[in-house]
């Protein structure tokens, strides 16, 4: 009887278990978390001031740019790791990108004048 109980319930925790050990390594998921983050950080720091208006536009078209990376190598259905490299090394690039324009003390005009 004990064992019958207890080959149930590592049954059941297997089963539960084992899904969330079954991640898809090629998926994207991390990709697009990480492509949201970026222009999170982009929005904060135009918000903040810390960019100016060209160095916006310029860092969200690299944005547009590594969305069309990533929608092109989607479009077949399959995310190869060769694809998956490509857009993360486009994605570390904008995002050593980002943080250098936003501590390279040009601001928005409106900036010199906050009091914090």
């Amino acid at each position: 009887m004990k064992l019958s109980v207890l080959l149930i319930g590592s049954t059941v925790l297997v089963g539960t278990v084992a899904p969330s050990f079954a991640y898809d390594r090629y998926s994207g998921r991390d990709i697009d978390a990480r492509q949201q983050w970026q222009m999170d950080r982009i929005q904060r720091a135009r918000r903040s001031g810390e960019l100016t208006g060209h160095e916006y536009r310029s860092l969200m078209s690299e944005q547009r740019r590594i969305t069309d990376i990533e929608r092109r190598a989607k479009s077949d259905g399959v995310l190869t790791w060769r694809e998956r490299e490509a857009i993360r090394g486009a994605q570390s690039d904008a995002g050593r990108h980002i943080y250098r324009e936003a501590h390279d003390r040009e601001g928005s005009w409106w900036r010199r004048w906050r009091w914090y």
